[in-house]
């Protein structure tokens, strides 16, 4: 599957989706929900929690692993998808419609800033050497 390109991406394996309400929604990328595997449960972020770029705010769970996610932009968290809460498996069914927090970045600019997919597939490409 390829990363769609009307996303932004972080290091981490974080996708970024802007929406039309100028929020962002968040979540892990098809390359790393098939790194941890099936997913048990996912820790979400309080809503209104004020985040730094690259601070660790919500944790997935899987029959292998947990792992931390990162905010990708400093901001404040407005929504989280509750629906995971029972459904945690909709991350690997369908990994860039499951999103796990939106937040309403301090800067826009800086979501512009984070990697296209070509960039973020450079990075998926040199993980696997």
């Amino acid at each position: 599957m390829s990363n769609p390109a009307n996303l932004k991406y972080t290091a981490s394996h974080e996708w970024v989706k802007t929406e039309s309400d100028g929020t962002i929604s968040v979540g892990i990328t098809q390359h790393a929900q098939e790194l941890l595997g099936d997913m048990v449960f996912v820790e979400t972020p309080a809503v209104d929690r004020k985040l730094k770029a690259k601070e660790e705010c919500a944790v997935v769970e899987s029959v292998k692993a947990a792992a931390d996610i990162y905010a990708p932009v400093n901001g404040v968290v407005t929504a989280v998808n509750s629906e995971l809460d029972s459904a945690p498996e909709a991350i690997n069914s369908a990994p860039y419609s499951a999103w796990i927090f939106r937040m309403k970045p301090d800067n826009i600019a800086d979501v512009a800033a984070l990697m296209d997919a070509k960039a973020y597939q450079t990075v998926v490409d040199s993980e696997a050497h």
